[in-house]
């Protein structure tokens, strides 16, 4: 009989992760999950709490524990990737983390990037920028991706993969707020902000996304990998499908050139080419075919 993997995960507590940690203990995996214990985890998940800023918070919570996979939900910054390095190596053999397709924000292709448009090796982290502060983090995620990523890859303690995930929909429990955003004005006809030149994006569902981390645990290729469901979507299209759980609603989409936009408006293409984890050997779904789903998952308790 096979040995039971341990695996240890970073975050954990909602959306993407609970989901994840559920899969892991249906395959017979031993998890842990690491976070500040503000929510407990799901049931039969082991729950440590610390700080992940604080390098000796982390330490005392692991105590002497290895892992066979560490899967990082929660790496922001190149400041977290480096504590996370120096904790893991040597107590970890692979280690799985969570980035976002907001590492190609300055890669505005008209066909869908692949991972090597945006080379971690290439990139040079700067663990002096004031990572701390809420307001530079919000507005530098990307590249607080792209330096956590350049940082794992610099110094490899363990075998590494960033899994670039595409934008997440579905689920009753997200709580982004993004497409109820949408289902806000098109119930009362408020005009939605878009650019002017607004590009379409990839997408997957939240359950996807589960089930592609909980894939990767067991995988060992490495480095970058881009995780999205096949297909486009414009926010027209993504407003055609709220409009559908709001029949005296009306969309109004309103071009600005400049100020703030509705989110999944973009003016620059956010499209992933998925080619590599194909090839690996997952398999991912349409998803003109399961947003329907997701937006009657987001709005139910709203419509």
């Amino acid at each position: 009989m096979e040995k039971a993997r341990e695996i240890l995960v970073i975050g954990g507590n909602r959306y993407v992760g609970k989901r994840l940690v559920t899969r892991l203990l249906a395959a017979g995996d031993r998890v842990t999950v690491l976070n500040r214990g503000s929510s407990a985890p799901p049931s039969g998940a082991t729950r440590l709490a610390a700080d992940r800023d604080d390098e000796s918070s982390v330490r005392r919570a692991l105590g002497s524990r290895t892992f066979d996979v560490v899967i990082d939900q929660v790496c922001y910054t190149p400041r977290q990737a480096e504590i996370a390095l120096r904790v893991f190596t040597g107590r970890t053999r692979r280690y799985v983390m969570t980035s976002t397709v907001e590492v190609y924000e300055y890669e505005d292709s008209i066909v869908p990037v692949r991972e090597d448009a945006v080379d971690p090796t290439t990139v040079s982290a700067d663990v002096d920028l004031p990572w701390d502060v809420p307001e530079f983090l919000d507005s530098h995620y990307g590249e607080g991706k792209r330096q956590a990523e350049s940082v794992f890859v610099a110094s490899p303690g363990f075998s590494f993969t960033a899994v670039r995930v595409a934008h997440v929909l579905g689920g009753a429990d997200d709580f982004t707020g993004r497409l109820s955003h949408y289902a806000d004005r098109i119930r009362t006809g408020e005009p939605v902000a878009v650019p002017v030149d607004n590009q379409p994006a990839t997408y997957i569902h939240v359950e996807e996304i589960a089930d592609f981390l909980a894939w990767t645990a067991g995988q060992d290729f490495t480095g970058p990998v881009n995780a999205a469901s096949h297909g486009l979507l414009s926010t027209e299209e993504l407003c055609e499908a709220v409009t559908a759980h709001f029949p005296e609603g009306r969309t109004v989409l309103q071009p600005v050139e400049v100020g703030e936009v509705s989110p999944f408006s973009f003016t620059r293409s956010y499209g992933m080419d998925n080619s590599r984890a194909t090839r690996l050997g997952f398999t991912f779904g349409d998803v003109r075919k399961w947003l329907p789903q997701a937006v009657a998952e987001t709005l139910g308790t709203r419509t």
